[in-house]
This record gives C-alpha cells, sequence and structure tokens, in this order.
C-alpha cells in the first residue's frame, strides 16, 4: 500500500471515529436532557427513564437540536412547567459538556 493510500484510509478511520463520537456525545446529552426534564415532569422510575429515551428518539426528526428543543418545550407547556427558550437551551449547552466529559474520559 502507498504512503498516499495509508494517508487517506487513516484520514477515513478517523472522520468514522468522531463521526460516531459526536453521535455518541449527542444521544447522551439527550438523555440526560431527557433525564432533566422529566424530573420538571414529575415522571420517576421507569416512566423517567421511558421518556427520556424518547428525547433520544425525538433527534432522529430532522438534523439539528430543535427537534429535541421543540419536544421538550411542548411537554413542558403541556404539563404547565414554566421554563423558558433560554432555560432549555442553556441546559441543552451544560449537558453535551458533561456528555462530552462521559464519553472522552
Amino acid at each position: 500500500m502507498s504512503q498516499f493510500d495509508e494517508r487517506k484510509s487513516a484520514e477515513e478511520a478517523k472522520y468514522a471515529h468522531d463521526s460516531e463520537l459526536s453521535f455518541k456525545i449527542t444521544a447522551r446529552r439527550n438523555k440526560l436532557l431527557g433525564a432533566w426534564a422529566a424530573g420538571l415532569l414529575g415522571l420517576e422510575g421507569e416512566a423517567a427513564e421511558d421518556y427520556a429515551k424518547s428525547i433520544v428518539m425525538a433527534d432522529f426528526e430532522e438534523a439539528g437540536d430543535d427537534d429535541v428543543y421543540r419536544k421538550v418545550k411542548a411537554d413542558l407547556d403541556a404539563k404547565g412547567a414554566d421554563v423558558s427558550e433560554h432555560q432549555i437551551r442553556r441546559e441543552m449547552e451544560q449537558l453535551l459538556d458533561v456528555a462530552r466529559q462521559q464519553l472522552t474520559a
């Protein structure tokens, strides 16, 4: 294998690894966000776990974080929880850092 081919293979492997890690970090963040929101919704135990999983699944609706935000916001609004867009997005940012630390430690 030529040096060029080895370099190309290494770059492809790194891209695949970085993409997979990014996906896992986002999924972990969404699960943590779901747990946070479940607490605000008064959910506990299996109901809280199921809700957190529903937040992870909501991320598959479209690219980006807006689908996750909309689901959490709609669920909190429906339950009468007074949580602003800023609070939810700030929590999303903080939990992304937590998820990144958990998966790269």
